[in-house]
């Protein structure tokens, strides 16, 4: 008997950019990757860093996002062992949430055969997590430009060339809710005009890979760096002092507490040797972009009888 194994991969992201305040991301080539196949019972395994204590039961986000759109689009689930494993650290910035639930997405669309496009599998993430930034880079690959609200998701995308991209990731964890939790409820008209002027500057800046004008607007964002500073040790410092190390500019990686920084192309290695004189306390990744986003491989496996 022939069955199939479902093997789901889902990049990484980092967004905002700084002042690309819940409307940019970046995809990653860290990965989240479910191996699915059919069983008597759902069976949740998780293997390798960064999922330590997660419950092998359906008391996990990837089961309750999957089991939201079975209901959404009317479907029923078949039992499944998934096999996940991941090397996006949790906490840290990087959209190892919105990676889940595209994952969780992925899963009903192969199992429940529900055949959705790229545009459906946005929308529903963005549902989820509530904006499109990591969401929609998860699933596109790339940069990712968007707007949401409860009826409407648009969604474009962008290539970037010629520059490093560096993660400082700290030891500490810092949950979305606290980062959220010290953003103000409402700005003033004449500061959101002056927000958003930078954020446009830096879309600008994105789309013809102008680096050292991205990474001045990265580090003049109004929308929610300045009132993250107290939450994440040395990022005022960092994004004040950015240029004199060799980069282009930094920025929160989505809530934090990790740091995005651009730097001349070729010259990663360099950058991170000089950042590492004046804040050790973090550790250095150089990663690339992915361009191809959420990825499913089929597998023909024999089941025993």
């Amino acid at each position: 008997m022939i069955d199939q194994k479902v093997k789901i991969t889902v990049p990484a992201s980092t967004a905002n950019l700084g002042p690309g305040f819940d409307s940019i991301g970046l995809a990653l080539n860290r990965y989240l990757q479910l191996e699915v196949t059919k069983a008597s019972k759902w069976l949740f395994s998780f293997e390798g860093p960064n999922l330590e204590g997660l419950s092998p039961g359906t008391d996990n986000l990837i089961f309750k996002v999957a089991q939201e759109v079975a209901t959404k689009y009317q479907v029923t689930l078949p039992p499944c062992h998934v096999k996940v494993t991941s090397e996006i650290p949790l906490g840290k910035g990087m959209g190892s949430s919105a990676a889940a639930i595209v994952a969780a997405i992925e899963l009903t669309n192969q199992m429940a055969s529900l055949d959705m496009s790229v545009k459906d599998k946005v929308r529903e993430s963005s549902l989820i997590e509530g904006h499109p930034d990591n969401a929609a880079a998860s699933v596109c690959g790339g940069l990712v430009i968007g707007t949401h609200s409860e009826t409407e998701t648009f969604v474009m995308q962008g290539e970037l060339n010629d520059v490093d991209v560096v993660m400082m990731v700290p030891s500490q964890q810092l949950l979305t809710k606290k980062a959220r939790g010290v953003l103000p409820t409402e700005i003033a008209f004449c500061e959101a005009v002056l927000a958003s002027s930078v954020s446009n500057v830096l879309v600008g800046a994105l789309l013809t890979n102008n680096w050292p004008l991205a990474g001045d607007m990265m580090v003049r964002d109004l929308f929610h760096q300045p009132h993250r500073v107290a939450l994440v040790p040395g990022l005022h410092k960092i994004i004040t002092t950015i240029k004199q190390y060799g980069a282009y500019g930094a920025a929160l990686s989505g809530a934090g507490p990790t740091l995005i920084v651009f730097a001349p192309f070729g010259k990663a290695k360099q950058v991170i040797a000089e950042l590492k004189n004046d804040f050790s306390d973090f550790e250095y990744d150089q990663v690339e972009v992915d361009h191809q986003g959420v990825k499913v491989v089929k597998e023909n496996i024999k089941c025993r009888i």
